[in-house]
C-alpha cells in the first residue's frame, strides 16, 4: 500500500513510548490508520491535533499490514481548543468520524462535508452559525451508513435546531455507535451542555 493524500485526523492515541496510532479520513480510501513514529513527541504532538487536516503519506508492505505514517500539517485547529465552545464541537464531530466509520471503505460525501464543517466550527462568529451545518453533517453520516436520512429542521431558530440535535443525538446512540455509545456519547453531551449557555 502506498497512499498520498489530504486527510482529517479524527483519532489519535499512544502506542509504546513515543510513537501514536492515527486514525485519519481521506476521501478516496474513507478511514485509514496509520503508525506514526515519535508522534507523541514535542514536534508530532501539534500536528496530531483532532481536527487538523494534513497531508498524509502512508505506506505499508502487505495491504494487511498497519501501514507507516508520515505527516505534514496543512490547516491546524490548536488555535480554537483554548474556546470551549468550538473544542467541544470539534472533539464531537471527529470522534463520531472516527467511531462510526469502518476501516478503509469510503465515503466520498463525508471527507468535504467534516472539512467544511470544522472550518464552520473555527470561522463562524458563533454556533449559530455552524451549528445547521453540523446538523447536516450527523445527518448525512446517518444516510451514507445506511440509517436513512432524518427530516431537517425548518427553521434558523436556535430552539428548533437544538431540538434537531437532540432527535438525531437518540438515533446516533441507537445505531452506528451501538456498540461505543459510553465513550463516543460523553463528547456529544459536553457539546449539548455547552451549546445550552447559547439559547
Amino acid at each position: 500500500m502506498q497512499l498520498r493524500t489530504p486527510a482529517i485526523v479524527c483519532a489519535v492515541r499512544p502506542h509504546g513510548e513515543t510513537a501514536a496510532i492515527v486514525r485519519l479520513l481521506t476521501e478516496a480510501h474513507g478511514m485509514v490508520a496509520g503508525y506514526v513514529a515519535g508522534g507523541r513527541g514535542r514536534q508530532l504532538r501539534p500536528v496530531l491535533i483532532p481536527g487538523n487536516m494534513v497531508e498524509a503519506d502512508l505506506r505499508s508492505r502487505t495491504e494487511g499490514q498497519l501501514p507507516f505514517a508520515r505527516l505534514e500539517l496543512l490547516n491546524s485547529r490548536g488555535p480554537w481548543l483554548g474556546e470551549p465552545l468550538p473544542a467541544a464541537a470539534i472533539g464531537w464531530t471527529t470522534a463520531l468520524t472516527a467511531a462510526a466509520l469502518p476501516e478503509r471503505q469510503p465515503y466520498p460525501a463525508l471527507f468535504p462535508a467534516l472539512a467544511a464543517l470544522l472550518d464552520a466550527v473555527c470561522h463562524a462568529p458563533s454556533a449559530r452559525g455552524w451549528l445547521p451545518g453540523l446538523i447536516g453533517y450527523e445527518a448525512l453520516l446517518l444516510r451514507e451508513l445506511g440509517y436513512g436520512a432524518p427530516p431537517r429542521p425548518d427553521s434558523d431558530e436556535i430552539a428548533v435546531q437544538l431540538a434537531a440535535f437532540d432527535a438525531l443525538g437518540a438515533r446516533i446512540a441507537r445505531y452506528p455507535l451501538a456498540e461505543r455509545r459510553g465513550d463516543v456519547m460523553g463528547a456529544r453531551s459536553m457539546l449539548r451542555e455547552r451549546l445550552a449557555r447559547i439559547v
